[in-house]
């Protein structure tokens, strides 16, 4: 039995199938955009500071690369 859920993933899904190669990468950017905002209003950051967090939490726990080290070496 399908339902509500499944029909709404299938339409979505059927959406963005009609979309130009350039109208996805708009959409990822704007919504990229507005994933920022509202981690910023939440934290009441300002842009800057809101993608230098979301940029230190990217990098957290993960391993150094070894060449780049080498090459700021």
């Amino acid at each position: 039995m399908r339902s509500v859920a499944d029909d709404l993933r299938d339409e979505s899904r059927a959406a963005d199938e009609r979309l130009t190669p350039e109208e996805r990468i708009e959409l990822a950017l704007r919504l990229g955009d507005e994933d920022l905002e509202a981690f910023r209003l939440a934290r009441g950051l300002d842009v800057e500071t809101a993608r230098r967090v979301l940029q230190l939490q990217r990098q957290t726990g993960r391993q150094p690369s070894k060449c780049i080290l080498d090459l700021l070496s």
